[in-house]
């Protein structure tokens, strides 16, 4: 690890903590005397290595940017817990890279969508039990049938495998209510399969851009197309449990840890971090922490969540509001949102996704009502100013509330269908994280 001392407690997927880490997390946090500790939670992988070496190369450039900062006593966690990628996706804090067993002589953005071994296996782990659903799903990826009905199918075991409602308490069956707590179950998991298909199919045309040699290496036909569309259904249905995920191991899990360490005397200062998932993570780990308890600062890395979640009021229903619109309040500096234009899994596959069950409205392309807070920031705040990355970094930075920083200037780089969503790796956000905690400046 770059940075020392460091810790890495783990959380299951209902948010309990190994209890020996906690412990050792308080013991040693208390010993240490630390003045400040930035807690990051990492969004989509597979395996804890892959999250100890997103904090490492996130956590990198930290002490000397603190050297030139100030003064702290700063400490660093990393939160692990259960979620998974798709492998035709960059890992956070990677370079893009193509998908394995794509073909030699096509770009990595113009494979045929089949379920690969190594997404296979992340599945059966993610969902244990189901190995016989995950390998039907599979089958009919790689058969892409022409019948109606083995897309029907196809659709049903989707929905079969997720199991929509009851897995992960209270934090997790809020779903994607994160920006109108009457949203319920995204339509993905009760409209017409083809239709769904359809729309996937739509927007990962748009985020990759169709190709000539796409169109030489698979002319698809009839049903051939919407297949395209059933291997981003599966996908988004996964993620799906991840956001439910999310939420839960952050309020039943980590909000609690963040509890205790409040409690010692001296206290840390308390500074969040999420990517993707994480975001939400962190932001649900506020309405988890014990009453009194507050942290210091929240930055967002390409939120996978709502840009409504902070809202008192939402602009298309008056009468509701975002999930955690009083969740700021437990922050006592910013909640800072940075964003990027760059992301292609938040700017046009996550509305899709997230479109609510019975809303009859087509999902146009100025409709904001299912956008999310890593692709265009807070939406809906009053006075939460909006800010580029070099007003961010050498302007006033505002002293608490909600922020928005668009940081497209250096989260850009990524490959089709997420885009710049795992782009995150970068000093200036480094500077971002210290400078919305105020760390090291006294």
């Amino acid at each position: 690890m770059s940075v020392r001392p460091y810790w890495e407690p783990r959380f299951d997927a209902y948010g309990d903590v190994d209890l020996r880490q906690r412990d050792r997390l308080l013991e040693q946090a208390a010993q240490r005397d630390l003045t400040d500790l930035v807690v990051f939670a990492h969004g989509w992988n597979n395996t804890r290595t892959m999250a100890t070496r997103l904090y490492d190369r996130f956590f990198a450039p930290f002490p000397e940017l603190l050297g030139e900062a100030g003064p702290a006593r700063l400490g660093y966690m990393g939160v692990v817990w259960p979620s998974m990628r798709f492998a035709d996706e960059s890992l956070a804090g990677s370079p893009p890279e193509p998908a394995p067993g794509a073909p030699p002589d096509l770009d990595a953005d113009v494979q045929r969508p089949g379920l690969d071994a190594e997404t296979h296996r992340a599945l059966e782990v993610v969902f244990p039990g189901r190995r016989q659903i995950v390998a039907r799903l599979a089958e009919l990826l790689a058969e892409r049938s022409e019948r109606l009905a083995a897309l029907d199918e196809f659709g049903v075991l989707v929905r079969g495998l997720v199991r929509v409602r009851g897995e992960y308490g209270t934090a997790g069956d809020t779903a994607e209510a994160d920006g109108d707590a009457d949203a319920g179950i995204p339509a993905m998991f009760g409209e017409d399969v083809p239709e769904v298909c359809e729309r996937f199919a739509a927007a990962l045309t748009e985020a990759r851009g169709k190709s000539d040699a796409e169109d030489r290496a698979f002319p698809d036909s009839g049903l051939g197309g919407l297949w395209d569309g059933a291997h981003e259904l599966l996908r988004q249905a996964t993620y799906y449990v991840m956001r439910r995920r999310a939420g839960a191991v952050g309020r039943e899990g980590l909000g609690p840890v963040l509890g205790a360490l409040a409690a010692l005397r001296p206290a840390p200062r308390l500074h969040l971090v999420g990517h993707s998932f994480g975001g939400r993570l962190v932001s649900y780990a506020l309405s988890g922490l014990p009453e009194g308890a507050t942290v210091a600062s929240v930055t967002l890395l390409q939120g996978a969540f709502s840009h409504y979640a902070f809202a008192e009021r939402l602009p298309h229903a008056a009468d509701r509001r975002g999930a955690l619109h009083s969740a700021a309040h437990r922050v006592r500096g910013p909640v800072v949102s940075c964003h990027s234009r760059h992301d292609t899994a938040l700017g046009l596959l996550y509305p899709v996704a997230s479109r609510a069950l019975r809303d009859d409205a087509p999902l146009l392309p100025d409709d904001t009502r299912w956008g999310a807070i890593g692709y265009d920031g807070v939406q809906a705040v009053e006075g939460c100013p909006r800010l580029d990355l070099a007003k961010a970094l050498e302007g006033p930075f505002p002293a608490e509330g909600c922020v928005s920083v668009d940081v497209s200037e250096v989260v850009r780089h990524g490959v089709p269908p997420a885009g710049a969503h795992s782009d995150i790796c970068h000093e200036e956000l480094a500077r971002l994280v210290l400078r919305a905690g105020r760390i090291g400046e006294g």
